[in-house]
C-alpha cells in the first residue's frame, strides 16, 4: 500500500492529549451498537484510552484488542490497561491494512485513523472483510471554528489540512466516510456528525495548552519545516496564539467529526 506519514507523531504533548479521549467524548455514536460479550478490534488505538473504555463496556465476557503501528505507544497503552485493572483488553503492534490475520470481530473501530492512510478505501475494505460492523470517526479540519480567529490560528487550521495532504493523508476525511464506505463495498451505511467544543477554562487550557507545545516540538513542527509549509517564526506565532486563546475568556472552538457505521 502507498506509504503515508503519521502527521502527529508521538511527542509527549500528543500522546497526553490522545490519552484524554474516551468513548463518551470520541465514540458516543458507537455506544448503541455495543452489547456485552462483543469482540472489538480498535485500529490505531494510540495510548489506549478508548480501547480500555470499550473493554469496560463489553464486560469480562468480551474482548477488545487495540493495534497500532507504534511499538512505543503500544507499551504506553499496556501500562494504562494494567493501571486501570482492565483484563479483557490486549494491545499489539499491527498493520491497519492487514489487521489480526485469521481473526474475526463483531466490530472494527477506528478513531482518527483513515485521515492518515494513503488508501483509506483499501483499509475499510480490509476491516469489512473481518467484521460484522465497521465504525470510524474522522475530523473535518476545514470546518473547524475558532473564536477569536486570529491570523496565526487561521494559519494553523490551514496547515493541518496542508500537512495531512503533504504526508499522503486527508485532513477532511470525516466528510468522505460515506463515499469511502460505499467504494469499499459496504451495503448498509449510516453516517452523522459529532463535535468537540472547547470553551471552558479547563477546555481551553487542555486544547490550547497542548498546541503551545505541539506547534514547536511535535511532528507538526518537523513536518511543516520539511515540507516548506511554515518556518520557525510562524510556528512560534501559532504557539503564542494558542497560549493567548487559552487565556481569553471569550475563547471558543468547535471541531466537526464525521462518523460512519458500515455493514455488509
Amino acid at each position: 500500500m502507498p506509504e503515508a506519514e503519521y502527521s502527529h507523531g508521538h511527542h509527549p504533548s500528543v500522546v497526553g492529549a490522545h490519552a484524554a479521549r474516551t468513548v463518551a467524548n470520541s465514540a458516543a455514536y458507537l455506544v448503541p451498537q455495543l452489547v456485552p460479550g462483543m469482540r472489538i478490534l480498535d485500529v490505531g488505538c494510540g495510548p489506549g484510552s478508548i480501547t480500555i473504555d470499550l473493554a469496560r463496556m463489553v464486560g469480562s465476557g468480551g474482548l477488545v484488542v487495540g493495534i497500532d503501528a507504534s511499538a512505543e505507544v503500544i507499551e504506553t497503552a499496556r501500562a494504562a490497561a494494567a493501571a486501570a485493572g482492565v483484563a479483557n483488553v490486549e494491545f499489539r503492534v499491527g498493520d491497519a491494512y492487514d489487521p489480526t490475520p485469521g481473526e474475526r470481530w463483531d466490530v472494527v473501530h477506528a478513531h482518527q485513523v483513515l485521515q492518515h492512510l494513503g488508501e483509506p478505501v483499501a483499509a475499510l475494505r480490509a476491516w469489512r472483510a473481518v467484521s460484522e460492523l465497521v465504525a470510524a470517526r474522522e475530523v473535518v479540519y476545514s470546518a473547524t471554528t475558532i473564536e477569536p480567529l486570529t491570523p496565526p490560528l487561521a494559519r494553523w487550521r490551514e496547515l493541518m489540512g496542508q500537512l495531512q495532504c503533504a504526508n499522503g493523508g486527508d485532513g477532511d476525511a470525516g466528510a468522505k466516510l460515506k463515499r469511502w464506505a460505499r467504494e469499499a463495498g459496504c451495503a448498509s451505511i449510516e453516517t452523522g456528525v459529532e463535535t468537540w467544543c472547547f470553551e471552558s477554562p479547563e477546555g481551553r487550557g487542555f486544547w490550547g495548552g497542548q498546541w503551545v507545545q505541539r506547534a514547536l516540538h511535535s511532528a507538526f513542527a518537523e513536518g511543516t519545516e520539511r515540507h516548506g509549509l511554515a518556518d520557525a517564526r510562524q510556528r512560534q506565532e501559532i504557539s503564542d496564539a494558542w497560549a493567548a486563546w487559552s487565556r481569553d475568556e471569550d475563547g471558543w472552538m468547535a471541531m466537526l467529526h464525521g462518523w460512519v457505521l458500515a455493514r455488509g
